[in-house]
């Protein structure tokens, strides 16, 4: 919902502010970058105004703007804004503006903040809200209501940002995903399927603002029907909350691998599994310049996610693994995947229930899984990735 005339959005992140002055200003940059590339993928005009603590969006399309700036990350909230002069009179009449367009009945509460030196104006936040509240009550009475007013818990807010060249009347402040601007990290590659875990946690490392570089073990025959199409489908989706990065898709083939293990191994095998995707991860994080793996897994989620079998499976590289859904509940994983549109692509079996065994191991040790495991499973898994497939992800 957005005042009549609405001509700005008000972008405003969360932890850049506690930053150092320079770390801030470059992830202001990095940021207003970052909303830029998502205003053009989805075709909203805008000119992006970079201030301390604020991104400014000047638009014609307040609506699109404000829900593009509601899905990058880095974003606290935004707020569709009309922008006035810095005056008791023309706040006061964009309120009324705003309130004949919009309210339909209830109380209604006016918050007003100033920003700049204490004498920029002459007049105090309290001062808008006291004299903007009085032209609300008057406008709403002229329209036949019957105002009140409750600033605990109102029915119908206006709000009030004033600087010192300009001020700005909005209705909300629409959630943004929070986090950090998608590139302010070093990259991590994030292990992939059609599933419903591996895209969360992918979607959660960019929004610690990591870029993401995707790799997908195929599992050849103990792969599910259309299982490929589906992690191209989950990664093209994760492509919409960062369309500033360059996406590819990086396919290992494991069908052999998977083959093997399924006629040799028992108990072991989902960790033999595991530790040949984590080794082949590895290995295109070498080649991308990745400085981590990323998988979905959960503790306690599955067998092969026990803490004693993460363990084992770490091994198999030297570099850092992590799981960003490492302590969340399967239901709160699919609530997310949900919210940000991957769930519908999981529906497919993901093969790896044909590979598991009928009893697998819960609390292996190290020495185990390698005595039962190819000798040379985690070199074979660099050369996989080493003769991978590459799949540029278009938009």
């Amino acid at each position: 919902m957005h005042p009549p005339d609405a001509d700005t959005v008000l972008v405003r992140h969360g932890e850049l502010g506690v930053k150092s002055e320079q770390v801030r200003r470059k992830m202001e940059g990095r940021l207003g970058d970052n909303l830029r590339s998502t205003l053009a993928d989805r075709g909203v005009a805008g000119d992006i105004e970079r201030r301390r603590n604020r991104l400014f969006v000047h638009t014609d399309d307040p609506e699109g703007a404000t829900a593009a700036a509601a899905d990058t990350f880095g974003v606290a909230s935004a707020s569709p804004a009309v922008r006035v002069e810095p005056t008791l009179d023309a706040i006061e009449a964009a309120l009324v503006a705003a309130t004949e367009a919009c309210h339909d009945g209830g109380s209604f509460a006016v918050d007003a903040r100033r920003a700049g030196p204490s004498d920029a104006h002459p007049f105090a936040s309290t001062d808008i809200e006291s004299e903007g509240g009085a032209a609300v009550w008057d406008a709403v009475e002229r329209a036949g209501g019957d105002p009140a007013v409750d600033l605990d818990d109102p029915d119908f807010e206006l709000f009030v940002e004033c600087r010192p060249d300009d001020a700005y009347v909005f209705l909300e402040r629409r959630a943004g995903p929070g986090g950090l601007p998608v590139g302010t990290q070093r990259p991590v590659v994030a292990l992939v399927s059609g599933g419903i875990d591996s895209p969360v946690a992918a979607w959660r490392l960019l929004r610690r603002g990591c870029p993401v570089v995707p790799v997908y073990v195929d599992l050849g025959d103990y792969g599910g029907v259309d299982h490929r199409a589906r992690a191209v489908a989950t990664v093209e989706r994760l492509v919409e909350y960062a369309p500033s990065e360059s996406w590819t898709l990086h396919v290992v083939d494991g069908g052999d691998a998977v083959a093997d293990l399924a006629a040799t191994t028992d108990d072991c095998r989902m960790l033999s599994l595991r530790r040949f995707m984590l080794a082949a991860a590895e290995a295109v994080a070498e080649d991308e310049g990745a400085v981590g793996v990323a998988t979905g897994e959960a503790v306690g989620q599955k067998s092969s996610q026990t803490s004693a079998n993460l363990a084992v499976t770490d091994a198999a590289t030297r570099l850092p693994v992590h799981r960003p859904t490492l302590t969340l509940d399967k239901h709160e994983i699919t609530q997310r995947a949900r919210d940000i549109g991957t769930f519908e692509t999981a529906t497919v079996d993901a093969g790896c229930d044909r590979v598991a065994p009928e009893l697998p191991e819960t609390d292996a040790s190290l020495e185990q899984v390698r005595a039962s495991e190819p000798e040379d499973l985690l070199e074979r898994a660099r050369e996989r990735a080493a003769e991978r497939e590459t799949v540029p992800i278009e938009r």
